[in-house]
């Protein structure tokens, strides 16, 4: 069929079929961003109609977790069994768990088919990542970073914006139900343009390498969501998770050396590349949604920012990434070259986040922003071009668990980047309002170091300038750990080999690019370390 989508190794290009899919793809992207920051805006609507606040954690808790652990395994299944057909099983578990979701009528049922949605969530982004792979060459892929950049920035700009537009018109059900249109035209679209190579794999699932991987990575999550909140990073019920985790997670390793399809190759780690690019990955997630945690509660305790507009105070960090992530994939793109990408990245992050870090109650919106854009383009030059170092050094066979293996790192540099840089502001805001407030400042900040803008308004005067005296003190810290572990990303980019990236470019001909980056799609996609 001449409007097919086919995989890139086979040279051709179908571009109106192949742009088809990969709006397709961004939807389904779109998705699996958009729903946590949709449903945190609607939660206390949620709570005042289904009741247990008491469990409300457990609401976005049973989602990162279902999805943390789905992730590796959406990716091996896609290795054996095919892409096209694992991707949209994925959707529609995503789905029916949307749909269960909305029919919710208590908080019990709420949390279990969240923990449904999620399982399907860990395969949307794995899948568009590696069909993605699968269809577009290295050195063209860089063309459609600003695409996924765009998504990324308008899920975590437009997702409160609309989840609380939806909310107060509609109904928090609404919340759930939207994505159902949304996913069947992604299935639609791939149903009907979308067409790989069929798989069969002789081999079965390692099912005891599945089972120890999803024990270690439900043990780790629920660590970094417990600590310093449920239970004291000292309990024993804290201490007790580590060790199962950690026990999991070496029986994993050990298992992986021997069974006979095993769910994470560990050959694609002796790639340095690829090792390197894990790493990176887990520090982006680790700042990242650090960053847009504090930033905004900085924004609206400090400066006094509307709550509702949240999404709207982190547009210089996201739009700066998104013009920085086109301008790497175009340059990438053009000239087969990556390296100095992840190295600026690194350094812009690490010098962005030490701005952060001096903010104080001082600090203008105009000032803030400007850091927040030198952040963000530190983020731009490291999101998808880790995904795309990553998935250049391994073979075609392990494209998926090269995909979902970067995507894991990165879900739990999030987990331990929230937990971590959390525990630190909230310690730092209670010491604070301590000093400045006394018994007073203790008192405010028993439950919660993070306070919401009715509970912040109801302060005495003293009180409410302490808290941002303690508030700026708790993100200087935050920041400056941010800054800390960025410095490692700056060091783990210097030592990226820049391998040629498969695939044609804009200029085959040009002697410049030298004969190793002609048309190199056609060879096996592996990295000679």
């Amino acid at each position: 069929m001449a409007e097919t989508a086919t995989a890139g190794t086979t040279g051709e290009k179908q571009p109106r079929s192949v742009r088809v899919v990969l709006l397709a793809l961004m939807i389904a992207m779109m998705l699996a961003m958009l729903d946590n920051m949709i449903i945190g805006t609607a939660m206390p609507t949620i709570v005042g109609e289904l009741g247990g606040l008491e469990h409300l954690s457990w609401v976005v808790t049973a989602y990162t977790l279902a999805t943390a652990a789905a992730t590796p395994l959406w990716g091996k299944l896609g290795d054996m069994y095919g892409r096209k057909g694992t991707f949209m099983t994925s959707i529609v578990l995503f789905l029916i768990g949307s749909a269960l979701s909305g029919m919710a009528q208590d908080m019990g049922q709420l949390i279990a088919f969240r923990a449904v949605q999620g399982l399907g969530a860990g395969g949307l982004m794995v899948g568009v990542m590696a069909i993605i792979g699968d269809l577009i060459p290295p050195r063209e892929r860089g063309k459609y970073q600003g695409m996924m950049a765009a998504v990324m920035a308008l899920a975590m700009i437009g997702g409160p914006l609309v989840g609380g537009t939806i909310t107060d018109h509609w109904g928090w059900r609404w919340s759930f139900y939207i994505n159902l249109p949304l996913g069947v035209v992604a299935l639609a679209l791939i149903s009907v343009v979308l067409h790989l190579p069929r798989k069969r794999a002789q081999a079965s699932i390692d099912y005891l390498g599945a089972a120890l991987l999803t024990i270690g990575i439900t043990a780790i999550v629920l660590v970094t969501t417990w600590g310093g909140t449920e239970y004291a990073w000292t309990s024993a019920r804290i201490m007790e998770l580590i060790g199962i985790g950690v026990a999991a997670l070496v029986g994993f390793v050990f298992w992986q050396t021997r069974a006979a399809e095993p769910v994470v190759p560990l050959h694609i780690f002796r790639s340095r590349n690829f090792t390197l690019m894990s790493l990176i990955g887990f520090i982006t997630g680790f700042v990242m949604f650090g960053a847009t945690l504090f930033l905004p509660l900085y924004q609206q305790s400090v400066q006094g920012a509307s709550a509702t507009n949240s999404g709207l105070l982190l547009l210089p960090m996201l739009g700066a990434m998104l013009v920085t992530s086109m301008v790497a994939g175009r340059v990438t793109t053009n000239t087969g070259r990556y390296k100095i990408f992840p190295i600026a990245g690194g350094a812009l992050m690490t010098v962005g986040l030490y701005l952060l870090s001096l903010m104080d109650t001082d600090t203008s919106r105009l000032t803030s922003g400007l850091y927040m854009a030198v952040v963000g383009l530190g983020m731009g030059c490291l999101m998808q071009i880790t995904m795309l170092v990553a998935q250049n050094s391994v073979e075609m066979k392990d494209m998926g668990v090269a995909s979902s293996s970067t995507t894991l790192f990165r879900t739990l540099g999030s987990s331990f980047g929230v937990a971590i840089m959390g525990a630190l502001f909230n310690h730092r805001v209670q010491d604070v309002m301590a000093e400045r407030a006394g018994a007073l400042g203790s008192k405010v900040t028993e439950q919660s170091a993070q306070l919401d803008a009715a509970s912040l308004a109801k302060l005495p005067a003293a009180a409410r300038e302490a808290y941002q005296h303690a508030v700026s003190a708790g993100t200087h810290g935050a920041f400056l750990l941010g800054a800390g572990v960025a410095v490692l990303a700056l060091v783990a980019a210097v030592f990226v080999k820049e391998v040629p990236l498969k695939g044609t470019g804009p200029k085959p001909a040009d002697a410049a690019d030298g004969p190793d980056e002609g048309t190199a799609v056609k060879a096996p996609a592996a990295e000679a370390v």
